[in-house]
């Protein structure tokens, strides 16, 4: 742990702001007195898999150049600065208008990165942040994948959060753009009704749903649904990617529309 006042690759600690799995985030500032976000791996976290992934979420999100995109800085071995956001999580917005501006952003910026050929892999509320200009910023690629390395690639577990892993990560297959606009369909049903499409007690239970259930009908709970709210999710939550949308712009557009 750095604490405030400590130097640490040219930055100033100023204080902590986060606290993952793998990784602390601080609040930093360099020599020109720049705010950034400085994330490093914990001391019991300075592996092999945690560094490369540190490493991957630099590289990946280095190649893009997107407003509603975190940008990163610089790394180095266990650690990387990057694009401070100071506004909070999308969770934390207070107007359905406001939730579905967010979304829209964030579809635009998933389509931008799915057109560099890159699968984020782990789209979720609480990986959407807010700028202080109300932007929302997509961020942490460390599970990200070049579509490119993914040609004949098996996974053999699942990293990405539960509550958003489309079927096909969950069988073992390479994403594909459609896995993303799947987890985008789970947070946008969360951001919108307050939790995801389908809740469990236990991993295998989140599993079961993803491969077996259909997505709950929101409409029958919630009075001022509409119908067709039920059948557009239904459309991005298929079983299989190439029966959904043809990107999560023409995914968030139809939610936009509905909930007008």
């Amino acid at each position: 742990m750095l604490s405030p006042g400590e130097e640490f690759e040219g930055y100033v600690v100023d204080e902590t702001i986060g606290h993952g799995g793998y990784a602390t985030v601080y609040r930093a500032h360099d020599a020109a007195n720049r705010a950034v976000a400085l994330k490093l791996l914990d001391d019991r976290h300075q592996h092999l898999v945690q560094v490369a992934r540190l490493r991957r979420e630099f590289e990946l999100a280095h190649r893009l150049d997107h407003p509603n995109i975190v940008t990163v800085y610089k790394r180095g071995s266990g650690w990387l600065s990057m694009q401070l956001l100071s506004g909070g999580g999308v969770a934390n917005l207070a107007t359905m208008a406001n939730r579905l501006a967010a979304l829209g952003q964030i579809a635009d910026a998933l389509d931008y990165t799915h057109n560099h050929s890159i699968v984020h892999c782990d789209v979720k509320p609480a990986n959407i942040l807010i700028h202080s200009d109300d932007r929302a910023v997509l961020i942490d690629f460390g599970l990200a994948h070049a579509i490119s390395d993914d040609i004949g690639r098996r996974p053999t577990q699942v990293e990405a959060s539960l509550p958003y892993s489309a079927p096909e990560l969950i069988t073992g297959h390479a994403p594909t753009t459609a896995t993303d606009e799947y987890a985008l369909a789970c947070t946008a049903v969360e951001l919108i009704t307050g939790s995801p499409p389908f809740t469990a007690e236990t991993g295998m239970g989140f599993i079961d749903a993803h491969l077996h259930l259909a997505p709950p009908r929101r409409s029958r709970e919630i009075a001022w649904l509409p119908r067709v709210f039920d059948s557009i999710v239904a459309k991005a939550l298929a079983k299989a990617p190439e029966d959904r949308y043809r990107s999560c712009r023409e995914f968030v557009s139809l939610i936009t529309r509905a909930l007008r």
